[in-house]
């Protein structure tokens, strides 16, 4: 009975997870051959590296290409049987004896080194190694394809939806004294308002120390009318900002009339919705800033309504005044005179 031969398939293909580079290296180490002989085994055709073997030394030069990283297969050699006779391409080069066969490079780190089950230099288990390589070259595989499968029923001419520029934050931080940032109507209002309260104390201040000096008093005073109109600078263009117009079109408040209905243009213009060119939208408003604009809102009519009250009394007062002077200085028409006396009518 005639010994059944066998020869090794190689079909150009390295083993899941191993670098194609790293298999070349390894195989021209193995073969002692140059990289242009070995680039042509991965042609995509099957090879026979090596024939008529039996069935051990088959299995040792199974082993010994898998761990070099080829990804090979063992099958019956029937070239040497007359009937079944075809023909196959030579192998492109005659490997080295299986002695030479049994050194291997580490698929991780490249070290070479006697064919063993661990690494020498890294310490990893191979075959434990080659198992996990195929397991997430797997994965990566099964991933990618629900991707595509997800995305099948889409446009082929929609955009791509790779993130362009910089990760805005959902709100801007807010900052009283500064040009940057936006403000809403409300917060400028209320900022206002609370500029308008802050400012109260300080004119006291004032005002006192003009008993101590006037020029004291007239520097405090001065400072005061900067800080509030840096201030006043600094909300104002905030709230421009939050329109998306230029924080220079503050300066248009300056001119006559017009500037007048600027102002309430900033009052009444909504701002972006979105980020703009100035940052994110600004946070939501909170309740001290809303009970400050509120108080804003509210003043004209307190005082309309306290103006209401208080010039009709002033008038009323002011005409009892000038009747009650009226009748001070008034001469009575029927005066009596006095008579004299003998004496002096003598």
């Amino acid at each position: 009975m005639v010994e059944a031969r066998y020869k090794i398939v190689f079909e150009g293909e390295p083993m899941p997870g191993v670098a194609l580079e790293t298999v070349k290296e390894n195989l021209a180490r193995l073969f002692k051959s140059d990289s242009r002989k070995i680039d042509s085994l991965f042609s995509g055709r099957s090879v026979a590296l090596k024939r008529d073997l039996d069935e051990a030394e088959a299995d040792k030069y199974l082993a010994a290409l898998q761990r070099a990283g080829a990804m090979v297969r063992k099958e019956q050699d029937r070239s040497n049987s007359p009937l079944e006779a075809k023909d196959e391409p030579a192998p492109m080069m005659a490997p080295q004896t299986p002695a030479m066969i049994d050194s291997m490079r580490c698929p991780k780190c490249g070290h070479e080194q006697p064919r063993a089950a661990e690494c020498q230099a890294c310490g990893i288990i191979i075959d434990k190694y080659l198992a996990r390589q195929a397991q997430l070259a797997t994965e990566a595989a099964a991933a990618q394809a629900s991707i595509t499968s997800a995305t099948a029923g889409s446009s082929p001419y929609a955009p791509t939806r790779a993130q362009v520029g910089e990760v805005l934050p959902e709100y801007g931080e807010l900052k009283v004294l500064s040009t940057e940032g936006r403000i809403g109507r409300v917060r400028y209002l209320g900022w206002s308002m609370a500029l308008i309260l802050a400012f109260l104390p300080v004119g006291a201040v004032i005002a006192a120390s003009f008993a101590l000096s006037s020029t004291l008093a007239s520097l405090l005073a001065i400072v005061a009318c900067i800080v509030l109109a840096v201030v006043g600078v600094f909300i104002g263009v905030q709230r421009l900002h939050d329109i998306g117009w230029s924080g220079w079109l503050w300066l248009v408040n300056f001119v006559p009339f017009v500037g007048s209905v600027f102002a309430l243009i900033m009052l009444v213009v909504p701002g972006t919705s979105g980020p703009n060119r100035y940052g994110p939208p600004p946070p939501p408003n909170s309740l001290a800033v809303k009970v400050l604009a509120c108080l804003v809102l509210l003043a004209p009519i307190v005082i309309g309504i306290l103006s209401a009250i208080a010039i009709p009394a002033y008038q009323d007062y002011v005409s009892r005044a000038q009747l009650t002077g009226e009748t001070r200085y008034e001469q009575p028409a029927d005066t009596a005179i006095a008579p004299q006396s003998d004496s002096a009518s003598e």
